[in-house]
């Protein structure tokens, strides 16, 4: 009974963690090990737990992926296709493979993390640098050449003008109507940021922890979007690659269902509640959190 409800009660601290950033594995993960679970079967259950709390906490951000559709498809099929390669690695190659790099991948993350405000207004002043150059010249012209020249059937050639309002003088002046504004385009980033993603799902399929640390320093940089509306990005992701990876586990691999099933209820309530507290959190203090969260996620992996 007591260590159903340590592994509950981590579930609920791993779905609040990863739907506001990430590395909630390492909660969870530590917890079965504790209780005697091998390694690769903990790892396993653990990720097959998280996948519905993933799924909570991503449409308790529901109204921050509004107008992300494009950008959802694209990089989603980057997380889909690394989730699935690291899955078949974790079943594959051996135990230690991938634990040399999994804390340079960390600190590369929170390098990102913290110079991402700068980098985001560097790129938003090059993007308009690059309008204004490329805009050029106005090329209307008033001889007659261009939109404001006289054409047939116009106010030169005494015809009506629609929408038109006549001077004193007797001559129709065309008022042409305000031409109504192009809907804004999601950056959906370059292939990069599509490559990086695919990399980052390789790392989640195989281990996961810190998994929405790397997506957030990556989706931050390299997006001209707000934080919150990258962190909702971030759980779509981040639910893609656990949820390939569980299909392929569930599939071919051993499963502790009774942790699994801990783990997911727990989530599940965690991803909700994580989803009202992270959505009220400034940037400045989502940052934070992320920061405190992958320092400690890299001493875990480091000790």
């Amino acid at each position: 009974m007591l260590q159903d409800l340590a592994i509950f009660a981590a579930g609920i601290a791993a779905g609040m963690i990863n739907v506001v950033v990430g590395s909630g594995t390492l909660i969870t993960f530590p917890v079965l090990l504790a209780f005697g679970f091998p390694s690769v079967l903990a790892n396993v259950s653990n990720n097959i737990g998280l996948v519905p709390g993933s799924l909570s906490g991503a449409y308790g951000y529901r109204a921050e992926l509004s107008g992300q559709r494009d950008r959802i498809i694209k990089l989603g099929s980057a997380s889909l296709l690394g989730g699935l390669v690291g899955a078949v690695l974790l079943l594959t190659l051996p135990k230690n493979a991938f634990q040399a790099i999994v804390p340079v991948l960390i600190v590369i993350a929170l390098i990102m993390v913290v110079i991402q405000p700068r980098l985001a207004r560097w790129v938003a002043a090059r993007k308009i640098r690059l309008q204004v150059v490329n805009s050029g010249p106005d090329r209307d012209s008033s001889d007659g050449s261009g939109p404001a020249g006289p054409v047939s059937g116009g106010p030169a050639a005494g015809g009506p003008v629609p929408g038109g309002s006549v001077s004193g003088g007797g001559v129709a002046t065309a008022v042409a109507p305000a031409p109504a504004p192009a809907p804004a385009k999601v950056d959906t980033g370059g292939p990069l940021l599509w490559i990086l993603v695919f990399c980052t799902g390789v790392y989640g399929g195989y281990f996961g922890a810190a998994q929405g640390v790397l997506l957030i320093g990556l989706l931050g940089v390299a997006l001209d979007d707000g934080l919150q509306r990258i962190n909702a990005v971030k759980n779509i992701l981040a639910a893609l690659v656990n949820g390939v990876a569980a299909i392929l586990f569930i599939c071919v691999s051993h499963v502790a269902w009774i942790p699994a099933l801990l783990i997911a209820i727990g989530s599940i309530i965690g991803g909700q509640v994580g989803a009202k507290v992270g959505r009220k959190l400034p940037p400045w203090g989502l940052r934070a959190i992320i920061i405190v969260v992958g320092i400690v996620a890299l001493a875990k992996l480091l000790v």
